[in-house]
């Protein structure tokens, strides 16, 4: 079950750097990256990692999903550079959408990497205090304090410098406030799969009991 969990974790980063040169109008509240409604979910699987494997097992989760973004930056460059075919006539769209610019992968990996750590942490000190009860308070603490830096991070980095504070500040505050809304509603969801790895975690211990 960790290895499922960390492989849905990884592709949805993936998947996020992808589809984030997408920008999307919600309902005429904000402009937001398409990428929003995919990398918010990361945040509860590695709550989940961390709750039923551990500390340790959520960090390694995070390190993974750092690693394979550089490599899949890397492997897309590749493929933007390679010569096209003569009759590839989509040559400059493919590197508009997948290409960006190497300030927003920057400021990408940086906030991540910053913000993923300080959700595992967060939701951790919170364990060790609370133990195994509060686990909405850990997973909405850790989540909404860690997506904060995350996106102040990313736009500050990113755009800093490109438009006006005020519409930094704007774009800061609407994305972040869509992030706090999708983390309280996803809390049921984080039970759902807490109970659910705990039970293949205690069945695949119990099968490894049986096979020794």
């Amino acid at each position: 079950m960790h290895l499922f969990l960390t492989s849905f974790f990884v592709g949805f980063l993936v998947l996020s750097n992808i589809i984030s040169v997408k920008l999307f109008d919600l309902w005429g509240l904000a402009i937001l990256p398409a990428a929003a409604i995919v990398y918010v979910f990361t945040y509860p699987i590695t709550d989940v990692i961390g709750e039923v494997y551990g500390k340790k097992a959520a960090q390694q989760t995070v390190k993974a999903g750092f690693i394979v973004q550089i490599f899949a930056s890397i492997f897309i460059l590749i493929a933007i550079y390679l010569p096209p075919a003569p009759f590839f006539a989509d040559q400059d769209a493919f590197s508009a959408i997948l290409g960006g610019s190497f300030r927003v992968i920057i400021a990408s990996l940086t906030a991540y990497i910053v913000s993923q750590f300080l959700d595992v942490y967060i939701f951790h000190r919170l364990r060790s205090k609370h133990g195994s009860s509060k686990l909405w308070l850990r997973n909405n603490a850790s989540t909404i304090l860690s997506q904060l830096v995350d996106t102040t991070v990313f736009i500050t980095v990113a755009f800093y410098g490109t438009m006006p504070t005020s519409a930094l500040l704007a774009l800061i505050a609407t994305q972040y406030i869509f992030k706090v809304f999708v983390a309280i509603i996803d809390t049921p969801l984080v039970y759902f799969l807490v109970k659910k790895t705990k039970a293949a975690a205690k069945k695949e211990a119990e099968t490894t009991s049986i096979s020794a």
